[in-house]
């Protein structure tokens, strides 16, 4: 009911598409008219939305006999996304119930907390009013998710298929499902083989050092062996087929990206990965930033201090030679991340290298979160956390939305008083997101058009 008053006065301000929906909007209404080859060179990804949107509005518009502009205006459109986001509220319910099954101490009430708190994450929560494809890749990404953790790993992989072709780069997280698949096994067979050293200063959890090139030696031998292979790809051939086909996709078109491809061209950009994991303290401190947390940082400090260091200097070589600042981020000043980049990093050149101790912070406290999966999955998780983030060159909010949620619904459940923490935050930050987009509109000089203030 919320989200339906928020939408009635979303496109009551801004009737008309705007940013990036004059884009979508019109390619949707073509497809609406039956002109299929029609197509904007300016879009960057595949037609999954405006596929999507054909297949519910047309059908709709025949049974409650709607005709004329009404009929894919960009309301009715924006409307699939509504749709989206109630379909993403379910699955994330279903996705912590399955996740945290085991936790018996988890009530009814906490699990529908955690799943509304995440249903109104601001930055996927905002583009729920607008014609963009995010909302729509949340949900066939978490669907193919929900579907790898139950083992129908064919429908997991039909499912990713859609999520690909909602946004090329939802690939990664079909290989995020198979390595779940691949995490498992490696989990059993590594807890085989310490049962036979009877080794019990090596666990399957993060240890030591040692302990992790013991890890990464045993995963080189595991992966290298016949049998083992024949074993994960029998486990795993949908996931195979649908990355081949995006590997002929990619080879045919020539790229990723189909349509403008000077605007979104692929580079190494780690600093992308200390930018996510400030984004995720910022949007979890209830979690991350805590009194204890800080304490058992130092004392890791104080004990590690080589590691650390070695840490810093790495980080500080990344941010020297492979920061890179897109031309958008300077020049459009309607997206909360030019303003970020303005007030912070662009206030001295020394900032962004200053910035490192929060970064190893920020690191430190997302992987102590996660240490109750198994060591594999976070390595999985961290490949392709990286490969999702690193080649980006633009610093897009919208792009930290699917590896935030993933990471957030692996987290151990926290306590009631740090959900509802975690929730008010939300809350305000939507409030003022949308009180800023609805009331504080402003005009570029050599323009008549309004402009908005977004993620």
């Amino acid at each position: 009911l919320l989200s339906c008053l928020l939408f009635a006065a979303i496109n009551r301000h801004q009737r008309g598409p705007y940013m990036d929906e004059a884009f979508h909007v019109p390619q949707a209404q073509a497809y609406c008219h039956g002109r299929f080859l029609q197509w904007d060179p300016m879009i960057t990804t595949l037609p999954g939305l405006y596929l999507v949107s054909v297949g519910a509005v047309k059908p709709a518009a025949w049974l409650f006999g709607w005709t004329g502009s009404v009929v894919c205006s960009a309301g009715m459109l924006r409307f699939i996304n509504l749709l989206f986001s109630a379909g993403n509220f379910y699955l994330l319910y279903l996705l912590l119930f399955k996740i945290h099954q085991k936790n018996k101490a988890v009530s009814g009430f906490q699990r529908i907390l955690s799943t509304l708190t995440l249903a109104m994450f601001p930055t996927l929560y905002f583009f729920t009013f607008l014609y963009y494809t995010d909302p729509g890749s949340v949900f066939f990404t978490l669907f193919a998710y929900l579907m790898c953790l139950y083992g129908n790993h064919k429908t997991s992989a039909l499912l990713g298929f859609c999520g690909f072709m909602f946004r090329q780069t939802n690939i990664v997280w079909t290989v995020f499902c198979a390595g779940n698949v691949v995490a498992e096994k490696l989990n059993e067979a590594w807890k085989t083989e310490l049962q036979k050293k009877k080794d019990e200063k090596i666990s399957s959890r993060k240890g030591s050092f040692s302990d992790l090139i013991r890890i990464l030696q045993f995963l080189i031998e595991y992966l290298i062996t016949p049998k083992n292979l024949v074993i994960l790809t029998a486990l795993t051939w949908p996931y195979i087929i649908l990355v081949t086909v995006f590997f002929v996709f990619v080879f045919i078109n020539g790229g990723i990206v189909v349509g403008d491809r000077s605007s979104h061209e692929a580079c190494l950009h780690f600093p992308q990965l200390f930018y996510f994991l400030s984004f995720t303290v910022f949007f979890s401190f209830p979690h991350l930033l805590t009194p204890t947390k800080i304490r058992k940082f130092l004392l890791s400090l104080r004990k590690h201090p080589v590691q650390y260091s070695l840490i810093a200097v790495i980080s500080l070589f990344l941010i020297w030679k492979f920061t890179y600042v897109h031309k958008y981020l300077l020049a459009d000043n309607r997206h909360y991340t030019f303003y970020v980049w303005r007030k912070v990093f662009q206030r001295h050149d020394l900032v962004k290298y200053v910035l490192v101790p929060v970064y190893i912070f920020a690191g430190w406290s997302f992987a102590d979160t996660l240490k109750s999966k198994s060591i594999f999955w976070i390595l999985m998780y961290f490949v392709c956390l990286l490969a999702v983030t690193v080649p980006q060159k633009l610093l897009e909010f919208r792009y930290f939305i699917l590896p935030f949620l993933i990471y957030r619904l692996n987290i151990p459940f926290p306590s009631l008083y740090r959900q509802l923490l975690e929730l008010a935050f939300y809350i305000v930050v939507n409030a003022v997101t949308f009180y800023l987009f609805l009331n504080r509109t402003f005009q570029w000089p050599n323009s008549d058009e309004i402009q908005r203030f977004m993620w």
